[in-house]
């Protein structure tokens, strides 16, 4: 008789497609690519504090929470009318990028300057974008968002001085230049410092205020 190797990867593409079949979970079989948009966001935060605590086993089960969104994602992609694709061209999609953006690896070539410069550069003629600063989602919180404008920006050879007379608007700017300039996450050591900054708080709550 043959063993079968576990499959676990399989196992839960397996799961997700029961979960979401006639029979399976109804809240499950309801939700959408619109209406799992705030889990997978919610996912990525949470594991971004287990990394940033430390926490071992949480960074372990949120990485299987984030996994989860993408097969969800899928599984739902599956049942589009005129445009389907699943769990395996996704994965499929994501090799021949990665072996594309890494030509110095997988093709013997020579690193084009910076790494990051040089997939800056084949990420735009892929995509055929105007601007090197295209690309940003919008969606990413003020103090991201501007970070990764700058780190663009930086690679890219751009420059503009920070917008004068904006008062706060200016001097946060300023700040997150100052971290990208040092290699510093802007949003992560804001997180990091509020969240001792919490901790006191709460200390002191306990022991009967400040």
């Amino acid at each position: 008789m043959t063993r079968t190797e576990p499959d676990p990867l399989r196992d839960l593409v397996r799961v997700m497609d029961r979960l979401r079949s006639p029979g399976g979970c109804p809240w499950d079989a309801r939700q959408t690519h619109e209406s799992l948009v705030p889990y997978a966001l919610e996912e990525a935060h949470e594991l971004a504090e287990a990394i940033e605590s430390g926490d071992r086993p949480g960074l372990r089960e949120e990485l299987g929470d984030l996994l989860l969104q993408v097969v969800f994602h899928a599984r739902i992609a599956t049942e589009h009318p005129s445009d389907p694709f699943d769990v395996d061209d996704v994965a499929a999609d994501l090799v021949a990028k990665l072996v594309r953006r890494h030509p110095h690896v997988f093709e013997d070539a020579e690193l084009d300057g910076d790494v990051h410069v040089q997939w800056d550069r084949l990420k735009n003629a892929e995509k055929q974008r105007a601007s090197a600063l295209d690309g940003v989602p919008l969606a990413l919180g003020a103090l991201a968002r501007a970070q990764k404008v700058a780190g663009r920006a930086g690679r890219a050879g751009l420059d503009a001085p920070v917008p004068a007379g904006d008062g706060l608007g200016e001097r946060l700017l300023a700040l997150v230049l100052e971290a990208d300039a040092a290699g510093v996450d802007a949003e992560g050591e804001l997180r990091r410092t509020a969240a001792a900054w919490e901790l006191d708080l709460r200390s002191r709550e306990q022991a009967g205020g400040s």
